[in-house]
């Protein structure tokens, strides 16, 4: 299949433009993520986190202060405390990357928007609704992904589609055009299918293989597949071996004409991206070595 080139349209995140392939590095302030274990849960780990992601040529941070997944019980208040003096931070050091929060509360959404977060990345598909509103409200981008209907941080037990892609599509899709009636710029909408969420590993691998069919709805479409599950099931790798099949997923992904990648080594998504594109015939040739 020929490389997708995606939509026309430049996606602009609360006005700050990003290019043909943006890469979103996580910083997580949790204790317990699944990926590095709480290394960046310390405030200064955090920026310092931040710092080398930018350096390496991170358009977006996305700043999580919830694991994902099952464990001990966060509530509003401690999630709060965890991500906003961060993106208020980050604001201050880095004032033209683009920040992005995960989070599905809208309480979390209002006080980043507030501290300076230009992106809400609702992973959970929308289970608040007033997320969206939040977004309008600020003029803040959004995410839209899709989770199957799972409650927050719960994981699928024998979840089944009769298509998975047209389940994902539907479900993205109405959220994406309920938050540009919501007043969300539209220019600043992104669609996940979030991978693994409410999903098994079958059910990723076929969202992947098929992606092409998000990006022919026209909205931009952002991968999250950096390390998790589905890839460490189908090449039989712990988490901290997933490195090179999250590389192939990610130029796949880009290939087919995916936008915005969620990953947590930057260095490595960047090297995949302009191996894409000089592919596709989207980068200036190598010069010859004589």
């Amino acid at each position: 299949m020929p490389p997708v080139s995606g939509p026309a349209g430049a996606v602009v995140i609360n006005g700050r433009p990003l290019g043909r392939f943006a890469i979103m590095a996580v910083v997580n302030r949790t204790p317990d993520s699944f990926f590095d274990r709480g290394a960046t849960y310390e405030f200064r780990a955090a920026l310092a986190a931040v710092d080398r992601a930018v350096a390496e040529g991170a358009d977006i941070i996305d700043i999580g202060g919830v694991k994902a997944g099952p464990g001990a019980e966060v509530d509003v208040a401690e999630e709060l405390r965890r991500v906003v003096d961060v993106v208020a931070a980050v604001r201050e050091r880095h004032p033209h990357v683009v920040i992005s929060v995960d989070t599905w509360r809208a309480e979390v959404g209002r006080a980043v928007a507030e501290a300076g977060a230009d992106l809400l990345n609702d992973t959970w598909g929308g289970v608040d609704p007033e997320l969206a509103e939040v977004a309008a409200e600020h003029r803040l981008g959004l995410v839209c992904a899709h989770a199957g209907g799972l409650r927050p941080r719960t994981r699928p037990h024998r979840v089944g589609y009769d298509d998975v892609v047209a389940d994902v599509i539907a479900h993205v899709t109405a959220e994406a055009e309920r938050a540009v009636a919501l007043g969300v710029p539209p220019e600043g909408i992104l669609i996940d299918p979030a991978h693994d969420f409410g999903k098994n590993t079958r059910h990723s691998l076929e969202i992947t293989r098929r992606l092409g069919e998000l990006v022919a709805t026209g909205w931009p479409v952002l991968v999250a597949v950096s390390n998790k599950d589905f890839i460490g099931e189908t090449l039989g790798r712990p988490v901290q071996k997933r490195g090179v099949g999250t590389t192939a997923v990610l130029a796949v992904s880009a290939w087919l004409g995916a936008r915005v990648f969620r990953v947590h080594d930057v260095a490595a998504a960047r090297r995949a991206l302009r191996a894409v594109e000089a592919l596709a015939g989207q980068a200036p040739a190598p010069r010859a070595r004589p």
